[in-house]
C-alpha cells in the first residue's frame, strides 16, 4: 500500500504528538524526537568502602542512567568477582542515551557472548536501535536475542517489517493486547500500521478503549493522534468523564468513541449511572456503538462483581472486547451458571487465549454441561498432565484423584556436583548473597535452557544443598517426564511448623502451600510493600497477632525468625479462617487480600457456587492466582503428608452469598 506524504495532515499529527509528550518517536521517515533523562545525584562512597558496597552503588547508578557515576564506580573495581556485570552497569547509561558507540556495544557482546547479561544488553540495544529507527542494525541483532521476551522490542521487530511493506496486521493484533508492556515501540507500530493502512480508524479506537480500560493514558493520548479524535481529548475524557457524558455523544464518530470510553470511565465508579446515560443516549449511536458501551460497562461492572453484570454484557451483544473483557464475560457467566455464554464467549477468544489452560477447562466444563462428553473428555485429557490448580480439576473431571507420581532415582553426587562449577550458577549464589533476586533467578535460570530432566533435577538438588529453595522448586518444576514432589514440594522447617500448628488444630499441607506461594522458603524474604519472611506477615498484623496471642515482648525485628514467623502467620490464618466459617478457600483469599474482601465478594453471589468458581471470579488479579495456587499447593502436600490420592474439589467447596458480621482483623 502507499504511503502518506510527509506533509500529510496525518503525519503533522504525528509530529504533534511527539512534541506534546516532549518522547521520542521514531516515526516512518526514520525522524527521532529524544529527550534524555537528566542524571540523578547520588551518595558519594568513602573511600574505603567495601567492594561490595561499590558494586550495589554502581547498580543504583546504573538504575538512575548516571553515566558519569557509573563510570567513576566502575573503576574502582578492577577484579570484583562480578566482571560483566561491571561492565553491564558501566555502558548500560550510555546505550539507553544513545551515546554509546556501536563498536563499544558490539565489544561487550563479543566479551561476554553466552552470558545472560550479554542477551540483557542486546535487549537495551534493541529498543535504542528501534527508538532511533537503526533498522539495519535491528534486523542484524534481533535474531540474536535469545529470549526474546520484550514486548515493545517484538513490537519494534513489527514495525521494522512493516516499514519494508510487509503485512504484518493479523501480528500486530495478536502482540497488542497488553497497554502496560507497550511503551513507545508499541505506539511506533500502531502508527506506522494507520499510516499504511493495515489499522483502519476502528482498530486504532479498539487500541484506545483498551488502554483506557487498564487506565494506560500515555498509550490512549499516543494512538488518539493517529484518527479524528473530536471535540476534546481522549486524555480529558479518562481523567473527567462526567463532563463528556453531561454533554452527550455530539456528532462523528470520534465524539461517540470518546463517549463510550467515558461511559467505561464513569461505571468504575457507578455502573447504573453509565447505564442510565447510554440509555438516554442510545437514540444518537448506532447500534454497534451502543453495543460498544454496553461492554464498556459490562468490564467496569465485573471488576465490581455487581450483580447487574451480566445483563450488561448480554446488551453487548457482539461487540468486539479486549482479552481482558473477554475473560470477564466468562467469569460473569460462570457466577452465573451461564453455560451457553461460557462456552460461545471462549470458542470466541484468539487461539493463544483459547489454548490457556484456564479456559481449556471451562470450555471442557461447558460442553460437558451441554452433554458432549467426548467432546468434553479430550478437553480434560488434553491438560490433567499439567500439574496445577486446573490440571487438578480436569483431573477428576475424569474420575480421578490427585496422587504424587513415582520419584526418580536421585541424582548422584558427581551429577550434582557439576553445578557446583557452573560459572552462571556462581553468579546467582553471588547475587543472592547481595539480596538482588532479580538479578540471581535471571542468572539462574538463564543456565536452565536446554537442559534434560535428569540435568534440571540435578541442578535443584544443587539449589537445595545451597539453600536457596525458590531455585530448587523453580527448576525442578521444569521437568517433563521426571517428577520429583520432594524438590517441586518442600517441606522445611517441620519441627518448628508442628510446633506452630498442633496447637491450633492446623493442617500443616495448606500452610505449605501458602508458604510455596508466599516466599518460595526464602527465610527473609521481603515484599515490596514489606511483608517480612516465609509467610510473608506485614508489620501492623505481626504487631496485632501479637498481642492477640501475649506475645508481650514482641518486637518488630523478630518477625524473620522462623519460630516466630510460623507462629505468627499460622495464628492469624487461623483467625481469618474462624472468621469466614472454617472455609479454606476464603481464608487463602482473606490471607492475601485481607479478610475484609472475601466476605464482600461472597455477598456478591447469586447463588452458592463451587469454590473453583469463586476463586475463578475474584476481581484482585494477583488474588486470582494466589488462591488457585495455594489450594493446589496444599492438594499436593496433603497427598505427600497422607500418603494418599486427595480431591482438590473438595478442599475448596462451596461458596455461599451468606456473609458473616463484620471482622476486626487487620
Amino acid at each position: 500500500m502507499s504511503m502518506r506524504p510527509k506533509n500529510h495532515p496525518f503525519n503533522q499529527r504525528l509530529r504533534a504528538l511527539a512534541a506534546s509528550l516532549a518522547l521520542p518517536l521514531a516515526l516512518a521517515t526514520g525522524t527521532l524526537l529524544a529527550v534524555a533523562p537528566p542524571a540523578q545525584a547520588q551518595k558519594r562512597l568513602a573511600p574505603d568502602a567495601a567492594p561490595d558496597d561499590i558494586f550495589l552503588a554502581l547498580r543504583q547508578a546504573a538504575s538512575s542512567d548516571n553515566a558519569a557515576l557509573a563510570q567513576d564506580l566502575a573503576q574502582r573495581l578492577s577484579g570484583y568477582e562480578l566482571p560483566s556485570y561491571v561492565d553491564y552497569y558501566r555502558l548500560k547509561p550510555r546505550v539507553r542515551d544513545y551515546s554509546a558507540s556501536e563498536q563499544e556495544i558490539r565489544d561487550f557482546l563479543s566479551r561476554w557472548e553466552g552470558q545472560a547479561i550479554a542477551d540483557r544488553l542486546r535487549n537495551d540495544w534493541l529498543l535504542a536501535l528501534g527508538k532511533t529507527g537503526n533498522w539495519t542494525v535491528f534486523d542484524e541483532q534481533y535474531p540474536k536475542f535469545i529470549l526474546n521476551d520484550d514486548t515493545q522490542v517484538k513490537c519494534f521487530a513489527l514495525n521494522s517489517r512493516a516499514l519494508k511493506g510487509a503485512n504484518v496486521a493479523d501480528e500486530a493484533r495478536a502482540l497488542l493486547t497488553s497497554p502496560k508492556d507497550y511503551g513507545q515501540g508499541c505506539s511506533d507500530l500502531i502508527a506506522t500500521l494507520a499510516q499504511n493502512g493495515q489499522f483502519s480508524d476502528a482498530d486504532v479506537w479498539f487500541q484506545i478503549r483498551q488502554a483506557a480500560e487498564n487506565s494506560h493514558a500515555t498509550v490512549a493520548r499516543r494512538a488518539a493522534v493517529l484518527v479524528d479524535s473530536g471535540d476534546v481529548s481522549v486524555t480529558q475524557v479518562m481523567d473527567r468523564p462526567a463532563l463528556m457524558l453531561a454533554k452527550g455523544p455530539g456528532r462523528g464518530a470520534a465524539n461517540h468513541q470518546l463517549y463510550i470510553i467515558a461511559l467505561g470511565r464513569i461505571a468504575r465508579s457507578n455502573p447504573s449511572q453509565a447505564a442510565s446515560y447510554l440509555n438516554d443516549a442510545a437514540r444518537n449511536l448506532t447500534s454497534q456503538e451502543v453495543a460498544l458501551g454496553w461492554a464498556q460497562i459490562a468490564l467496569s461492572a465485573s471488576y465490581k462483581l455487581v450483580p447487574e453484570a451480566s445483563d450488561y454484557w448480554r446488551r453487548a451483544k457482539d461487540a468486539p472486547l479486549s482479552q481482558d473483557a473477554m475473560q470477564w464475560k466468562v467469569r460473569m457467566a460462570l457466577r452465573d451458571g451461564d453455560w451457553k455464554t461460557v462456552r460461545k464467549t471462549i470458542e470466541g477468544m484468539p487461539a493463544p487465549l483459547r489454548s490457556d489452560i484456564t479456559w481449556v477447562y471451562w470450555l471442557g466444563r461447558a460442553l460437558k454441561e451441554d452433554g458432549q462428553n467426548d467432546a468434553a473428555r479430550r478437553l480434560f485429557e488434553s491438560i490433567s498432565p499439567n500439574f496445577s490448580f486446573y490440571g487438578q480439576l480436569a483431573l477428576e473431571e475424569l474420575g480421578q484423584k490427585i496422587a504424587i507420581p513415582p520419584g526418580p532415582t536421585p541424582p548422584g553426587a558427581g551429577e550434582v556436583a557439576l553445578y557446583s562449577q557452573n560459572a552462571g550458577f556462581k553468579r546467582s549464589l553471588k547475587f543472592y548473597q547481595l539480596n538482588l533476586r532479580f538479578e540471581a533467578i535471571r542468572e539462574w535460570n538463564w543456565e536452565l535452557r536446554n537442559l534434560t530432566d535428569r540435568q534440571l533435577l540435578a541442578a535443584a538438588e544443587f539449589a537445595r544443598q545451597s539453600d536457596v529453595l525458590d531455585r530448587m522448586v523453580n527448576t525442578s518444576d521444569r521437568t517433563r517426564a521426571e517428577f520429583d514432589f520432594t524438590q517441586r514440594f518442600p517441606a522445611p522447617h517441620l519441627t518448628e511448623m508442628n510446633a506452630a500448628t498442633r496447637p491450633l488444630g492446623m493442617e500443616n499441607a495448606w500452610v505449605y502451600g501458602l508458604i510455596r506461594q508466599e516466599s518460595r522458603f526464602i527465610k527473609a524474604a521481603r515484599s515490596h510493600v514489606g511483608a517480612s519472611g516465609l509467610m510473608q506477615i506485614m508489620p501492623a498484623t505481626a504487631k496485632f497477632v501479637a498481642k492477640k496471642i501475649g506475645m508481650t515482648e514482641f518486637t518488630a525485628d523478630q518477625v524473620n525468625d522462623i519460630n516466630t514467623n510460623l507462629l505468627l502467620g499460622t495464628s492469624y490464618l487461623d483467625m481469618v479462617l474462624n472468621n469466614l466459617e472454617g472455609s479454606e478457600t476464603l481464608a487463602t483469599a482473606g490471607y492475601n487480600a485481607g479478610p475484609g474482601r472475601p466476605r464482600t465478594w461472597r455477598a456478591t453471589l447469586p447463588r452458592p457456587v463451587e469454590g473453583a468458581i469463586f476463586a475463578e471470579i475474584i476481581p484482585f488479579n494477583e488474588t486470582r492466582g494466589y488462591v488457585k495456587n495455594v489450594m493446589s499447593n496444599a492438594t499436593y502436600y496433603a497427598a505427600m503428608f497422607e500418603n494418599r490420592p486427595q480431591s482438590l474439589k473438595q478442599r475448596m467447596g462451596t461458596v455461599a452469598p451468606n456473609s458473616n458480621v463484620a471482622t476486626d482483623l487487620p
